[in-house]
């Protein structure tokens, strides 16, 4: 079962990527829901310590992806998809706390937990700042998303030293990649056209979401 569904998982994101890439929208409408699904059937099928709280931010995210698919019609499912990705990280950094050792002989000082985490916030600070002048009404419930998704990175980076190396890597590169998908989503809707938008936010955000999940089953292993 368990690889049946990462194959179902990476034939539903090669559709949606394909789907994106020439705008064929029929395509769409039966991939891009099916990808958070089969994500699900394959971490539920690839260990037996199962998290209701991980498994909550993963609904969250399909319930964002299904919402934005409609975001052409109104604002109104850009913001509801917003507010759902929201609770997903939100339920992410609290399993984050979670899905941690007891104790570490090498998790970041004080001063290396500013280095580390000084490139995070610029990133998640810059872009609210370049973009602000285009947010209009949404600034505030942007301005909260990026907080949030800064502070989900910054807690995949806190990780260091309390799980092991294969978990904490593909964790944070999940949590980066996150951040880059949404940075990519956020310029194109309000600053400026991006070349390939579609295709890049939809390959990192796939990237994202398997790292995460792949990082989760580490943990346990």
């Amino acid at each position: 079962m368990k690889k049946y569904t990462l194959y179902l998982f990476v034939l539903v994101s090669i559709a949606e990527l394909i789907s994106v890439t020439y705008q064929i929208t029929e395509l769409s409408l039966i991939a891009k829901p099916l990808i958070m699904i089969a994500l699900m059937g394959y971490y539920l099928s690839s260990t037996s310590s199962r998290s209701t709280m991980f498994i909550a931010a993963m609904s969250f995210c399909w319930l964002g992806d299904v919402l934005l698919m409609f975001d052409y019609k109104s604002e109104l499912f850009f913001m509801a998809g917003l507010g759902s990705f929201l609770v997903g990280h939100i339920l992410y950094i609290l399993y984050y706390q979670q899905l941690r050792y007891d104790s570490s002989t090498t998790a970041l000082l004080g001063p290396q937990k500013v280095r580390f985490s000084l490139p995070i916030l610029l990133a998640g600070t810059g872009l609210v700042v370049v973009l602000y002048p285009t947010l209009g009404g949404l600034r505030l419930p942007v301005m909260i998303y990026a907080l949030v998704i800064t502070v989900m990175a910054l807690q995949a980076l806190f990780r260091f030293g309390y799980t092991n190396t294969r978990s904490f890597t593909f964790i944070f590169c999940g949590a980066i990649s996150f951040m880059i998908s949404d940075s990519l989503l956020a310029i194109n809707k309000f600053l400026q056209p991006v070349p390939l938008a579609s295709l890049f936010i939809m390959a990192t955000y796939i990237l994202a979401q398997y790292l995460i999940v792949e990082g989760v089953l580490a943990h346990s292993k």
